[in-house]
């Protein structure tokens, strides 16, 4: 029986860190478990510019506790009138190392997303070109499609004829939640890949909705059925080089997620290691963790794997009810739980 384990320093292909003092209270939690992480530009207002995510990227390396090596990778927010020179520019100058779709009002603060890809063409091109790659929210928002199909018909709309039309344009699809996106990222090309979140291997729509509405394991893109969380604990696990660890990490306070009208968003930070850890142990893949953690994410985006390792111990530990994020109180993921592994 494997008693701990010891892997190459992983990284965070996706999160949220929020702003000011929730910012500076969160990402400590991330700084621990990873060397890097990608930074979602949704705040409010949004990261448009090279100057806006090069100011964002300092405040958060003022939350870095001294002594810590970690880097945030930030990115931008595609609008209907991103401006693709400062875009490509600060990819170049190493500001950028991706950017956003959202497409308009799909999740939180996304209301100056994308109304109709059309829009971006250009900019995607140029994208293209220059070798910047794209992280997708991959749901439509029309009122009359169903809430649990909106990521397969985005799949149909929107992301397989982009991928079609520009086949150079490296695209994550980010936390995806279906059998669907495991069947069109698996047949994609090299350079197709995703994203997958510990709550999506560890929840299905049951969390959300019986014995109660449970507000805390609400997030968008929701979870979904049984079978698409057994098929993403399957891609998660399978040892291709296409899945990475995404933690979409998302914190709001206690009271905006428990009040009628809920937050999107779950925080997972705390524990995103033991979390994924579990499941791979779950599924008799504990040898392919290393690869999903800490490889294929750096091999994607083109960057260098790093150079330190972390070590988790076989060791059950309690997840606290709730975290004060400097006096606001937030509710982790595992909330009550107890895990099975630790974070040296």
């Amino acid at each position: 029986m494997t008693e701990s384990l010891t892997i190459r320093r992983p990284d965070d292909w996706h999160l949220h860190f929020r702003d000011d003092e929730m910012m500076r209270a969160v990402v400590p939690y991330t700084a621990r478990q990873f060397a890097r992480a990608i930074v979602m530009p949704n705040l409010s207002p949004p990261v448009t510019t090279a100057a806006a995510a090069a100011a964002y990227r300092d405040r958060i390396l003022a939350a870095v506790p001294e002594g810590t090596d970690f880097t945030p990778l930030m990115t931008c927010y595609l609008t209907d009138a991103t401006n693709a020179a400062d875009l490509v520019q600060g990819h170049a100058d190493g500001v950028f190392t991706a950017a956003k779709l959202y497409p308009a009002n799909a999740t939180t603060n996304s209301a100056h997303g994308v109304t109709d890809i059309a829009n971006i063409e250009s900019v995607l091109e140029r994208m293209a070109e220059a070798g910047v790659p794209l992280c997708v929210h991959g749901e439509v928002t029309e009122s009359e499609i169903d809430v649990f199909d909106r990521e397969a018909v985005f799949i149909e709309r929107i992301l397989a004829p982009l991928v079609e039309r520009l086949p150079e344009l490296k695209v994550i699809f980010e936390h995806i939640t279906t059998e669907d996106a495991v069947q069109f990222v698996d047949a994609a090309g090299d350079n197709v890949g995703a994203t997958i979140t510990p709550q999506h291997l560890h929840i299905n729509r049951n969390a959300i909705l019986v014995g109660g509405i449970n507000p805390h394991a609400y997030c968008l893109p929701v979870a979904k059925r049984e079978k698409h969380r057994l098929a993403l604990r399957k891609a998660a696990t399978s040892g291709s080089a296409k899945y990475f660890l995404g933690t979409d990490s998302a914190p709001h306070a206690r009271g905006a997620k428990e009040s009628s009208c809920g937050c999107a968003g779950i925080f997972n930070a705390p524990y995103a290691l033991e979390s994924y850890l579990t499941v791979f142990e779950e599924e008799g893949a504990i040898d392919r963790f290393e690869a999903f953690a800490s490889e294929n994410g750096p091999r994607f985006y083109g960057l260098a794997l790093n150079e330190t390792q972390v070590t988790l111990e076989k060791r059950e530990i309690t997840v606290e009810d709730e975290i004060d994020a400097l006096g606001t109180p937030v509710v982790p993921f595992h909330a009550g739980e107890t895990l099975r592994w630790v974070l040296r």
